[in-house]
């Protein structure tokens, strides 16, 4: 007796295409999984694979999203603790990592992190050799140039989320100052994803007209309109947020998305995200910070040589000294 699929479907060929625009995320916390509601509300993803360590959130995680498959365009979504479920993957997503603790030292839960690191990348690499990782996991810049060493791939193949999200805070609420929608307010932070992140006053505008033309003070102690608190707000943001609570989650997720759609779109659009800076602006050792690059199939194809002023310049090399301070004492 014929099953009813039999009798409804003739197979005429034997499907064994590989996806070719597969993303994998791991870490299936509220980050990973803003990461993946995002993606397939975008629909960038012909498969989408969630790895985790917590084996029954991950299951109900992928469950409760394939139950939702109707309503989007990724007919794959799979899970699972083992890395091999990873298999050709175009993109890897890294959000997985330890929180920090109360009263931990950032040495300490850099640490922690680079320990998970080593437990994961070596084998994502192994069944995924030709992918491009996007580092989330905090701190975001030194765990790129740790991912990058552990992978083996080329640096502008391993690419840290960095100061994407910084710019998107930083352009919002300019715009909100203004009464101008954030997509028509142009500005950029550059350096640590962290507190020592550079705002670069020099460039902000709005309509190509530089708003320093108009206040040459704007962004300094002694702007009467305090401009310069914004750069405090882009950087006590995330701590809000987490206060409120607990984690930050949608706008990652949203500005992942951004980066992912570039990517696998080769749309080579320029964004602030961490990349291997040694050589740039005087920087001599090997350390990941963000600049403004342009992102496409392979990764970052280029970087933007932005004129910094001397005090812009002063500050970035002030964030990557504080990062290699943390980062030549790792083991």
């Amino acid at each position: 007796m014929s099953s009813v699929k039999e009798q409804l479907i003739e197979n005429l060929i034997e499907d064994d295409s590989k996806s070719q625009r597969k993303i994998t995320i791991v870490g299936a916390g509220a980050v990973g999984m803003s990461c993946a509601i995002c993606i397939l509300l975008k629909d960038l993803a012909d498969e989408l694979a969630l790895v985790d360590v917590a084996e029954d959130k991950l299951k109900g995680e992928m469950m409760d999203l394939q139950h939702g498959s109707l309503f989007f365009h990724t007919p794959k979504i799979i899970s699972g603790k083992d890395y091999s479920v990873s298999a050709n993957s175009k993109l890897i997503i890294i959000t997985a990592g330890a929180r920090q603790q109360k009263g931990e030292t950032r040495l300490s839960l850099v640490q922690r992190n680079v320990n998970i690191m080593k437990s994961i990348i070596p084998a994502l690499v192994h069944h995924s050799p030709d992918c491009k990782m996007m580092i989330v996991s905090n701190p975001v810049d030194i765990l790129t140039y740790v991912v990058w060493k552990l992978s083996g791939l080329p640096a502008t193949r391993v690419i840290g989320s960095g100061c994407n999200l910084d710019s998107a805070r930083f352009r919002y609420l300019i715009g909100e100052k203004l009464g101008v929608h954030p997509i028509s307010c142009h500005g950029w932070i550059i350096g640590e994803h962290g507190d020592s992140s550079v705002p670069l006053w020099s460039g902000v505008n709005v309509a190509g007209v530089t708003l320093k033309t108009l206040d040459p003070k704007l962004g300094t102690d002694s702007d009467r309109e305090q401009w310069k608190n914004i750069h405090r707000q882009v950087v006590e943001s995330a701590y809000e947020v987490i206060k409120m609570k607990g984690y930050t989650s949608w706008a990652v997720g949203l500005s992942v998305t951004d980066l992912v759609g570039s990517i696998l779109k080769n749309l080579r659009k320029v964004h602030p995200v961490s990349t291997l800076v040694k050589g740039l602006y005087g920087i001599k050792e090997e350390i990941f910070l963000s600049i403004p690059c342009i992102l496409g199939q392979n990764g970052v194809s280029d970087i933007v040589k932005v004129h910094l002023n001397n005090e812009e310049k002063a500050l970035f090399m002030k964030s990557a000294d504080t990062l290699w301070n943390v980062q030549k004492d790792l083991v």
